[in-house]
């Protein structure tokens, strides 16, 4: 039997039967294709570089090319594809499938559902990335079984997205939950609006990044000096993890703060929604999980009524880079089942 390249399942001559759903990732770097079966397990799975700097069209022809690829790689004819859902950066109109502003790829009001439905022949939704992630959380992973799931996934910049009994919290026609920018500091720090104290401003790994550059041009940082310098584009998550476990303790402070402003927003949340699980993912995160489960479920709890104290609990998120996808196709599926 042959076996693809991107993942190891064997592929049957004849082909796959049944019908399947597509997730799709699109994020600034990177993109990951999901092909799951009729009971919603991975069977297949591609990934490319996103190239977002090579414009719309070029960008849609490589989502297109990349689920195509991923259809012959698993013995999969487009007629069997039952819906494709995807999850893409900033906000999104997902009543008519619009891409409104993903400022790292240049995109604006870009008609991605549209242009997926005449090329495969099927249903499609268009999600915020963050709210597919949540939700495969919620379907697959550390929010399965939650009443109300609270996501937040601290990055280059903050995301968000809750699930409400069953449902991703969504407007009448745009995408919400934009964590990152309600405003939970009297501090002068702007991150993307001209409102200042932010919680992407104050905790988006961008802002630790800064901190950390001024320990080590200062000699605080010993070993990150020695392994990123002061360039911020070398603080990656697991740089700055590995300079924590070295010993830099002054590293660990700023982390341990931004962590801790996290916690205020889940508790600022917390009064907002009752969420019941807080599911925290993200780069950052996946390299310090222990250290930012500890200091947002200690500061939230600090931070909330009595009576709310006992009645959620924060978890790191189980499914990594797949969420998103994995949402995705979850989320087009019980879509499908509801029009049917």
């Amino acid at each position: 039997m042959a076996t693809s390249e991107s993942n190891s399942i064997p592929l049957l001559p004849e082909g796959r039967p049944g019908k399947y759903w597509i997730g799709f990732d699109l994020g600034g770097t990177k993109m990951l294709a999901l092909l799951l079966d009729e009971e919603m397990k991975v069977v297949a799975r591609r990934r490319k570089k996103t190239k977002g700097h090579e414009g719309v069209d070029d960008g849609l022809k490589r989502i297109e090319s990349t689920i195509e690829q991923l259809l012959e790689e698993a013995q999969v004819r487009k007629e069997q594809v039952a819906g494709i859902g995807i999850g893409c950066p900033g906000p999104v109109d997902w009543r008519k499938g619009i891409v409104k502003e993903a400022v790292n790829l240049k995109w604006f009001n870009v008609p991605v559902g549209e242009f997926l439905q005449k090329k495969f022949g099927c249903p499609c939704a268009v999600l915020n990335d963050v709210d597919a992630g949540v939700f495969g959380e919620y379907r697959f992973g550390a929010g399965e079984g939650a009443h109300c799931l609270l996501g937040i996934f601290p990055g280059t910049g903050i995301g968000g997205g809750c699930v409400y009994d069953g449902q991703i919290l969504q407007g009448k026609k745009l995408s919400c939950m934009e964590v990152g920018h309600i405003r939970i500091s009297s501090s002068n720090r702007v991150a993307g609006l001209e409102m200042s104290g932010t919680l992407e401003a104050e905790a988006s790994r961008l802002t630790i990044a800064a901190e950390l550059a001024k320990l080590a041009y200062r000699g605080e940082a010993k070993h990150l000096m020695k392994t990123a310098g002061t360039d911020l584009s070398n603080m990656r998550s697991k740089v700055i993890a590995e300079a924590i476990k070295a010993g830099d303790d002054e590293v660990e402070k700023v982390v341990r703060r931004a962590a801790r402003e996290i916690g205020v927003a889940v508790a600022n949340m917390v009064h907002l929604l009752c969420p019941d699980r807080i599911v925290l993912g993200g780069g950052l995160v996946e390299a310090m999980p222990k250290l930012f489960e500890d200091e947002v479920s200690s500061t939230a709890k600090k931070n909330v009524f009595d009576c709310y104290r006992d009645e959620f609990v924060v978890k790191v998120a189980a499914l990594g880079d797949d969420a998103g996808a994995m949402g995705a196709a979850a989320w087009i599926a019980k879509k499908c089942s509801v029009i049917q």
